[in-house]
């Protein structure tokens, strides 16, 4: 009988982000770009252009005309993939709430702070309370 033992990094982070904005109106706004962005990242993904796993050193050329339509600046083309995992994004009130299971985030980052975000973030792992207090309207309740 042969016994395997391994060590593995992936595990499940359950990450909250909320990007908090001066109104609804801007929220909503940063929920549509990041839609937009991934949709183009998994059109991306579909065609061939770019292969999970294998970040480009370049952007598509459907990509940079995306990116420049959208006026998207900061993003590099290795961090597009992180649009296209698994992540749920959400507009509610004057927040945008993104809960993933990723480690790999800087995507998500970079959008939500040039977009005029005031952000937090944390494991609902570690800190199950503060995911608690999110209401459904994903706006942090004080106490």
């Amino acid at each position: 009988m042969r016994i395997w033992w391994g060590y593995g990094s992936e595990h499940s982070m359950n990450l909250v982000m909320v990007g908090k904005f001066a109104s609804a109106g801007e929220a909503g706004a940063v929920k549509e770009l990041i839609d937009r962005l991934a949709s183009g990242v998994q059109d991306d993904l579909d065609a061939g252009r770019i292969e999970y796993g294998q970040p480009p050193s370049r952007f598509s050329d459907s990509m940079l005309a995306l990116l420049q339509a959208l006026e998207v600046h900061s993003l590099g083309p290795a961090e597009l993939e992180q649009l296209a995992y698994s992540a749920n994004v959400v507009a509610r009130g004057d927040s945008v709430v993104i809960r993933t299971d990723e480690t790999e985030v800087q995507a998500y980052i970079k959008i939500l702070l040039t977009k005029g975000a005031r952000i937090e973030m944390f494991s609902a792992h570690d800190f199950p309370e503060e995911g608690k207090r999110l209401d459904e309207d994903g706006v942090r309740r004080n106490g």
